[in-house]
């Protein structure tokens, strides 16, 4: 397993766990649910945020809460 903040553009993972509480109630409130399937899909530069496509809709998360999220590859 690996943090959504280390995947490359384009790499589909699926949450699997989140590593800050208080931000977790906020993530599975948008569709960030365990088990739900992801596509990075952007990446801006110099640490900025970073877009996820998730359950039908395009959602960012500042480069601190992408690393509060555990994801496992998907082949």
């Amino acid at each position: 397993m690996r943090t959504l903040a280390k995947l490359q553009k384009g790499q589909q993972a699926i949450i699997r766990a989140f590593t800050n509480k208080a931000l977790s109630y906020k993530l599975i409130e948008m569709g960030c649910l365990p088990g739900e399937r992801i596509t990075l899909s952007k990446i801006a530069p110099l640490g900025g945020p970073v877009a996820i496509h998730v359950a039908g809709y395009e959602l960012s998360l500042r480069r601190e809460e992408a690393a509060a999220v555990m994801v496992e590859l998907v082949a």
